[in-house]
């Protein structure tokens, strides 16, 4: 059946890339380029000056206080915060209003109007724009605030926190190209999923619920699974900043 995932993949890299590529059935290779070589060609000349820079410089160390372990205890309370935050968005995915409609009692639909509008990718792919947006505000923020606590600690954990800074802005593009087009690599599992005779109604004749009524909610799944490893992706530097704090705690 449709509905089942394929379980192909030669790969072994990013769980995301290893979702798509079973969801999608594609046969991804392992990439040629070690991760050094494939960061040199991302990064530009002025972003490599700046990462040089950064290596080079010494931070004095920060007024590190006793309120430290405080802070820490905040900071990973702050990050648990809008991990559960964006968990919470990600679980409460539904589906649209079209399917919904579906299971309305019968009595209060007419007996003239059982059209049933076909089920489009287009309220999907906004939903899961909408998240990523969600995602890049409340990361973003998250790991400024995890930045200027390191930049108060030792010249290390502030060295660190320049490199951050210099990487975020060096790879944002990058990583806002590569994402951005997953909405567009789940339309394909959509389509593969949909039933046939479940798209656009043919002139004329009254588009009637799919025999197989379970495929939307398939989707759905996977949608927020391909989420879910989107955000683990995303939260992964500030984990490494979180990381770091601890690390430097007193």
């Amino acid at each position: 059946m449709a509905q089942e995932l394929p379980r192909r993949t030669n790969f072994s890299g990013p769980p995301l890339i290893r979702l798509l590529s079973r969801l999608l059935d594609a046969d991804v290779q392992e990439p040629g380029q070690l991760l050094p070589d494939r960061l040199s060609q991302w990064l530009g000349w002025t972003h490599a000056i700046d990462l040089a820079s950064a290596l080079g410089a010494s931070p004095a160390a920060g007024g590190r206080t006793d309120s430290a372990r405080q802070d820490i205890a905040e900071a990973e309370q702050d990050c648990a915060r809008v991990r559960a935050m964006l968990e919470r968005a990600i679980a409460g995915l539904g589906e649209p209003a079209p399917a919904r409609a579906r299971a309305r009692p019968k009595a209060a639909i007419p007996r003239d109007a059982r059209h049933v509008p076909p089920v489009e990718y287009s309220i999907y792919r906004q939903r899961y724009v909408s998240l990523q947006q969600n995602m890049e505000s409340a990361i973003t923020g998250l790991r400024a605030r995890l930045r200027g606590m390191l930049a108060s600690g030792s010249p290390g954990s502030a060295r660190l926190a320049v490199l951050d800074a210099v990487m975020e802005q060096a790879l944002n593009e990058r990583e806002y190209e590569l994402l951005s087009a997953v909405p567009g690599l789940l339309e394909q599992r959509f389509l593969r999923l949909r039933p046939a005779g479940s798209g656009a109604e043919e002139e004329g004749v009254p588009e009637q619920p799919p025999a197989s009524g379970d495929w939307l909610g398939v989707f759905c799944k996977d949608m927020q699974s391909v989420l879910s490893a989107e955000l683990d992706l995303r939260l992964q530097p500030v984990e490494g900043l979180l990381g770091a704090l601890r690390a430097d705690r007193p």
